[in-house]
């Protein structure tokens, strides 16, 4: 190889000088031939970021000016200064001194030695000619030794650049070889965990197995004898779970071994590449390292020209290095083997895994079919427990059959009867329909026959009034004439030609005027002609005796007036049959048969709320009225009014002046005209009295509104001392406050006499027969019954609104001191009014969400105020407080019937709120539950009993004759023990309720 390429490669730099021979020519012996001897100059510097170089500091000889470096020879370059001194005195003829700087101490200027050690004598030129020719012959020999050694550096140095391309490759290979086999490893561990997965996945399946094997047990346990199947079950699942157990064992110790196995191949495989790479790489280093250092050694010993034996010791020594790293490239061999043997250990260790795997495997299906075997002789047992159970069923059966068949045979028996009484009523109704239609018939055809005589009537006046523009009529046709219309073409005879000629039995009130202008709105307006507007018109027409007249004339009789006078007969029978068959359904009973109560009623009440939170927006009072025919039709007894008197909100319940009625809801004769229409269908008005607290008209000289005004005028004195906003000057209050006007002081003598008085004029002028008590939180109860008994009405219902008790968020089972509270009021009144019961509305919110158990005390009565006092607890579902648009506590909307058919089905007095009659769409759903309710004779004193009352539902008996279930309860009358008579249901909805009647 090149010697630059190889002092480039290892970072050398050589420089060369030949050596150079000068003849001098001596004169006079004093010519002297020289060789002027450049001695070269070796200067090796290697780049400190490839290598660690080593820098040779080499000597430098002074020939004619020039710089050379000189190693080791002490004084050379005085003895090269005299020498060229010498050559040039002699040159020049004659001997000088030597300068004084060429005079070393220990040197004598007239010798010089030379290379070999020689000293010489300058003044002998033979010799000094013979010395130089000796130095470069030695020079030659050295060149020609210099230039073998570096030919052996050469050979070497390719040696040693192929033995690295060598180890080079040998180190890829093994790296080739590692990555490989770390491929292959990876490839083996994929397929392990895949057959983990594999293994994993089968338990899952085995564990849903087992699974469902349970679930089948527990299914055929709860079919069978509940005692016989739980040993059975107890012993499915501990063998399901031991299955499990050992199943959950074998995946883990096969998921820690493989685990294990590739922690440990990955690690050792990692370490053992590590330290092989390191270890090349070390020897690498250490070998480059020895090159370096033997050839510094080598340039040193060449420096030295006469030491050559430096050489073969530098070329051992390259050698050693060679030896050294086929030693180790045999070792990182030696490694791959051991890699390849660990690889082959990682292999032999999966298939252990896999063994493992296969055992596993091999055991769960073991447990399979162990667990199969069990499962079949489970079934074959729970087989034969059904059936037995089978076998009894069938004879329960066949039991149940013969009395069923015995109960279908006295229904069917009864159905018949009523199909007869059904089929005759069928028959009588169709009579009557063809006799009113024949009577239509008539009418249409007789009220054809009028319109033709009236048309007739108008063209003959138009003629007349066209004809007679200019003349006078004379005041008998004006009689007949009003406009230019005719007023009537009915006959002297006719009541309708009576109320006409001699004016109505009384004015027309207003509300009747407003209502007639309503329903006029939509008609154009009367047609009037030219100038008519202006001038009154005088008609020339003939006198009354000239002319023909509807009215004096006898009508003919024929088949049209004759099938009329029957239809006018039979519309008058079917409007008193009607009647009289409306009175009967909602017949209020006599007091000679229920003594009536101010607090009870009849005890058969069923009360309706006509308003709700948005009813003042309509006229509502008209509104009403047209809903009394369909009320009493429904069974409702009695009505519960809005606030009557005028308020400073437009729901009624901050009233101002009490004698003024004209509300938001209408005017003071609507509203009396509305109470005359419920009064003709047979229904109680109960007017929605606000006692409490009233607002004032005029504000004290303090700026406080305190003053009232209208008839009752009070001033502070009526308002309550404690009142924290109206500087009351009463006594204190004798409940709680109403802080948004002012509270009254009902112990005033004057004030609770203007209030008897009021009420009064309610009752006797207004024609209210009983009260809604707004309120009655915040006065004394004793209070109330002064005014019921000042009063006398029919019914009475106090607002006694209390909080109930709860715990967690959930209302408390026990609420006996939420409905002690209401009923202290009611005997505080002296029992003369009732109350809400607020308590049986709370309970029910909970009680409906599967909570039925909830409906019953533990002295087995309902839990409200119906459980203690039913007959002074109005029950109820919603009002304009608790929903509407105000919806400060409504009901659940989907219990909304299973409410109604508790309270309408058990004691108490219930109360229908407008927006569900209405506005729910469950007018007709309600309905059935109150005629079932008045046909079972339930009232507000009935008895209960309770017979069940869970979780899954509730069913009671009230009464004689009604028997009810809530829920999804598997219960029947037939299934009660204590229950005696024959029993059909009327009324099914499933789930929600299902009512029975005793036959």
């Amino acid at each position: 190889m090149d010697l630059l390429m190889t002092s480039q490669k290892w970072g050398l730099s050589m420089n060369f000088c030949a050596v150079s021979k000068d003849i001098i020519d001596l004169k006079d012996h004093s010519h002297i031939s020289c060789s002027g001897i450049i001695k070269s100059s070796c200067s090796r510097t290697s780049s400190k970021a490839s290598h660690n170089s080593l820098q040779l500091q080499s000597r430098t000889f002074f020939l004619e000016g020039r710089h050379l470096q000189q190693p080791r020879v002490t004084n050379w370059s005085y003895h090269r200064k005299y020498l060229i001194f010498a050559s040039r005195t002699a040159a020049e003829g004659g001997v000088h001194d030597a300068p004084e700087d060429f005079r070393v101490s220990g040197v004598d200027s007239n010798r010089f030695t030379s290379l070999s050690g020689q000293c010489i004598d300058l003044d002998d030129a033979a010799s000094l000619r013979a010395t130089l020719l000796a130095a470069e012959d030695r020079v030659a020999a050295a060149e020609r030794e210099k230039a073998d050694a570096l030919e052996a550096l050469a050979k070497a140095e390719a040696k040693q650049q192929e033995y690295g391309v060598n180890l080079v490759q040998t180190t890829a290979a093994a790296m080739q070889e590692i990555e490989s086999a770390r491929e292959i490893f990876n490839k083996e561990l994929e397929m392990i965990l895949e057959e983990k997965l594999a293994v994993e996945s089968e338990l899952v399946l085995a564990k849903q197995d087992a699974i469902d094997l349970a679930v089948k047990v527990e299914m055929l346990a709860e079919s069978a004898i509940q005692e016989a199947t739980a040993n059975l079950a107890e012993e499915a699942q501990l063998r399901i779970a031991a299955a499990e157990a050992s199943a959950a064992e074998a995946s883990e110790k096969v998921d820690n071994r493989i685990r294990i196995a590739a922690i440990d191949a990955a690690d050792s495989m990692l370490k053992e590449s590590r330290d092989v790479i390191e270890k090349s790489f070390t020897a690498l280093e250490a070998a480059k390292e020895k090159a370096q250092k033997a050839e510094v050694g080598l340039f040193q010993k060449m420096q030295i020209l006469d030491d050559l034996v430096l050489k073969e010791v530098s070329a051992l020594g390259l050698q050693q290095a060679i030896s050294t790293l086929q030693q180790q490239l045999q070792a990182a061999k030696n490694e791959n083997e051991r890699l390849r043997a660990e690889i082959k250990a990682v292999m032999v260790r999966a298939e252990t895994a896999e063994a493992c795997v296969s055992a596993a495997g091999s055991a769960m299906q073991q447990s399979q079919a162990t667990a199969r075997k069990s499962e079949q002789e489970h079934e074959q047992k729970t087989k034969n427990a059904l059936e037995a159970l089978k076998n009894a069923g069938e004879a329960r059966l066949e039991a149940a059959k013969a009395v069923f068949k015995a109960d279908i045979d006295a229904f069917q028996a009864a159905v018949n009867t009523l199909s007869k009484a059904n089929k005759a009523q069928e028959q009588a109704n169709i009579r009557k329909y063809e006799a009113l239609e024949r009577s239509l018939v008539t009418a249409e055809v007789t009220a054809r026959a009028w319109k033709e005589r009236a048309v007739a009537v108008e063209d003959l006046l138009r003629k007349i009034k066209e004809q007679a523009i200019e003349t006078e009529v004379s005041g008998t046709m004006l009689d007949e004439l009003n406009g230019g219309r005719i007023i009537t073409f009915l006959g002297s005879d006719s009541r309708k030609w009576h109320l006409l000629a001699n004016g109505p039995r009384r004015e027309t009130p207003d509300w009747m005027l407003r209502r007639i202008k309503v329903a006029l709105q939509g008609l154009p307006p009367r047609k009037t002609f030219e100038g008519e507007a202006e001038t009154e018109i005088h008609l020339q027409l003939p006198t009354s005796e000239d002319t023909w007249s509807i009215a004096s004339a006898k009508v003919k009789e024929d088949i049209f007036t004759r099938e009329a006078a029957e239809k006018e007969t039979i519309d008058k029978q079917r409007r008193a049959l009607e009647h009289a068959l409306q009175r009967k359904t909602v017949r209020r009973p006599k007091e000679a048969e229920i003594k009536i109560e101010s607090g009870t009623g009849s005890g058969r009440e069923i009360v309706f709320q006509g308003f709700n939170w948005e009813s003042w927006r309509r006229k509502w009072y008209l509104e009403l009225e047209s809903k009394a025919a369909d009320l009493a039709n429904c069974g409702i007894t009695a009505i519960w009014f809005p606030p009557p008197t005028h308020s400073v909100s437009a729901q009624g319940y901050m009233p101002g002046d009490l004698y003024d009625l004209n509300s938001a809801y209408g005017s003071l004769e609507e509203l009396k005209h509305c109470i005359e229409v419920m009064h003709n269908h047979d229904l109680l008005v109960l007017g929605d009295t606000v006692l409490n607290h009233r607002c004032a008209q005029k504000k004290s000289p303090n700026g406080v509104w305190n003053i009232f005004g209208g008839k009752i005028a009070w001033g502070p004195e009526a308002i309550v001392r404690d009142d924290p906003n109206f500087e009351g000057r009463g006594n204190p209050s004798s409940g709680d406050h109403f802080h948004a006007a002012p509270n009254i002081d009902h112990s005033q003598d004057f004030v609770r006499r203007d209030i008897k008085e009021w009420m009064k004029w309610l009752r006797t002028e207004i024609g209210f027969d009983g009260w809604r008590l707004d309120f009655v939180k915040g006065f004394w109860g004793g209070y109330v019954k002064e005014y019921i008994e000042a009063t006398s009405p029919a019914f009475a219902i106090g607002e006694y609104w209390d909080s109930l008790a709860y715990e967690g968020g959930n209302v408390c089972y026990n609420q006996d001191a939420h409905r002690q509270r209401i009923i202290n009021w009611i005997n505080a009144t002296g029992g003369t009014s009732s109350a809400f019961d607020v308590t049986t509305k709370g309970i029910l919110h909970a009680a409906l969400h599967n909570e039925y158990w909830r409906l019953i005390d533990p002295q087995g009565k309902p839990p409200g105020v119906m459980g203690w006092w039913p007959s002074r607890a109005v029950t109820f579902l919603e009002n304009h407080d608790t929903g509407s648009t105000q919806g400060h506590w409504p009901f659940p909307r989907d219990k909304v019937m299973q409410g109604y058919a508790y309270i309408l089905t058990h004691p108490g007095t219930p109360v229908i709120f407008y927006d569900h009659f209405y506005d729910f769409g469950l007018h007709d759903t309600i309905a059935e539950l109150i005629a079932v309710r008045t046909g079972t004779g339930v009232h507000c004193r009935s008895p209960i009993r309770i017979y069940q009352a869970n979780n899954q539902g509730y069913a009671a008996q009230i009464g004689d004759s009604l028997v009810m279930k809530l829920g999804s309860l598997d219960w029947n009358p037939s299934k009660e023990n204590n229950l005696v008579g024959n029993w059909f249901r009327v009324l099914d909805k499933g789930a929600d309720y299902q009512v029975w009647r005793k036959a």
